[in-house]
């Protein structure tokens, strides 16, 4: 078990949901939330390690954070 902390005021809701669901057929996941964190429960990982499901499964949420913000790259 992996447990994900992402801060409210920095990530999206609507992007660790996207993550969670983009990622369900390699893992378990449940999300939940705290007054100042998005909490991601990782479990079961089919086929590659927990530790590298969570890496991604976090780079991904703040990818499209930063897409659903507008922001752009020069």
């Amino acid at each position: 078990m992996t447990e994900l902390r992402f801060a409210k005021d920095l990530y999206s809701g609507e992007a660790i949901d996207a993550a969670v669901k983009a990622y369900a057929e390699v893992c378990s996941a449940t999300l939940s939330a705290t007054d100042d964190y998005w909490c991601v429960v990782i479990t079961e990982p089919v086929g590659v390690s927990e530790a590298l499901i969570a890496s991604e499964l976090g780079n991904y949420a703040l990818g499209l954070t930063i897409e659903d913000r507008g922001v752009t790259t020069p």
